[in-house]
């Protein structure tokens, strides 16, 4: 069985998938939110591995150049690498503590300025994107269509991810800067069109193209990002390769929220990992946010958490009986769109070798 069945995506697979995740930007403290994407990826490359004997090979970039990024070391006084490292340091352990294991890839932004640049010529050259006052915009204008997206709701969130769509210089509010022209406060390269820095679309673009070439197998990461971020890196990646689509199946893990609100530290809502961490074993946590549809948003309460428990003291029990049957039937459920309470029903039942299994697959041990 070497087929894995993502939201109506099925994927036939041979030795290895190629799982590129978008990663943290390294500006504050590791929150709930951010953990669930983290935690399903891995979970995902568990059961590629465990139940379908295929390699995971993950890439999960780190977005170390980026404007809340230099504003948040600004305001700490510091420079934005040393900041940056800094944060990254603690998602690590946080991250570990988790039992999320590292990726194989981990590419920093700072790195691929170069490739940025020659993307943007590229594009240039091509007719994709065009040069005005030293920045470089990508032709956007028809990918809130192609994601589906209604103007107005396209149109607000591409000024609330920094889009900036009443940009005079642009032709189209949905284009975007492949490289942005350069500006006070924040670090600057130099490019053929003057000093700058890279886009975020475009930055994402050639890490993934860098480390899996023209295309990927599974593109994760949360629902908030399928526009316009993931929306727009599958247009400038097929503008540039010519390969379509860029990606045989998309991940966008449920939104988590508190009360209904998304969890954000504009909202003041941040549940942090570490503190969660701190008061509950890190099992309970990844049963939480496990225990359900990988697509589905939710909303967090802390009762959940002693649910979570119960769920994972109902395995470990199970585990500790006899038996050997319903390790298929786990794997077959986890190879169909992840369907972990499924899984856990079974496996619960079951005991024994299915239990185990979903223990270690699940990361509970």
């Amino acid at each position: 069985m070497n087929t894995l069945t993502i939201a109506g995506w099925r994927l036939a697979l041979l030795d290895r998938a190629r799982i590129y995740t978008c990663g943290i930007t390294p500006y504050d403290v590791t929150h709930l939110g951010h953990a669930a994407t983290f935690v399903w990826v891995d979970t995902l490359a568990r059961v590629l591995r465990r139940c379908l004997r295929v390699e995971p090979v993950v890439c999960r970039n780190v977005t170390d150049v980026d404007d809340v990024l230099d504003s948040a070391a600004m305001r700490a006084g510091s420079r934005a690498d040393d900041f940056a490292a800094f944060q990254e340091f603690l998602f690590a352990g946080d991250m570990s503590a988790l039992h999320v294991r590292r990726p194989d890839h981990e590419p920093w932004a700072h790195r691929y300025v170069g490739a940025v640049v020659r993307l943007a010529a590229a594009l240039l050259e091509s007719g994709a994107a065009y040069e005005r006052s030293g920045s470089v915009y990508f032709r956007g204008a028809g990918v809130p269509v192609r994601a589906d997206a209604e103007q107005v709701t396209a149109l607000r969130l591409a000024a609330e991810f920094g889009g900036r769509p009443d940009d005079p210089d642009k032709d189209d509010p949905f284009d975007v800067a492949l490289w942005q022209a350069v500006e006070h406060d924040h670090q600057t390269w130099l490019s053929p069109w003057g000093q700058g820095r890279p886009g975020w679309h475009a930055e994402c673009v050639v890490m993934a193209l860098s480390v899996f070439g023209a295309g990927m197998d599974v593109h994760a990461g949360g629902a908030d990002l399928s526009f316009p971020h993931h929306s727009y890196h599958a247009a400038i990646a097929e503008a540039f390769t010519g390969v379509a689509p860029h990606t045989r199946a998309w991940f966008h893990v449920g939104t988590v929220t508190v009360d209904g609100a998304k969890m954000a530290k504009s909202s003041g809502n941040l549940v942090l990992l570490a503190g969660l961490l701190t008061e509950h074993p890190a099992a309970a946590v990844r049963m939480m946010i496990l225990d359900r549809p990988w697509q589905e948003s939710w909303d967090y309460r802390p009762e959940l958490l002693d649910t979570a428990a119960d769920r994972v003291r109902l395995l470990h029990e199970a585990a500790a009986r006899s038996g050997s049957g319903a390790v298929d039937e786990v794997c077959q459920l986890l190879a169909r769109d992840l369907d972990v309470p499924a899984a856990i029903a079974v496996a619960a039942q079951a005991g024994g070798d299915a239990a185990r299994l979903l223990i270690s697959v699940l990361g509970l041990a």
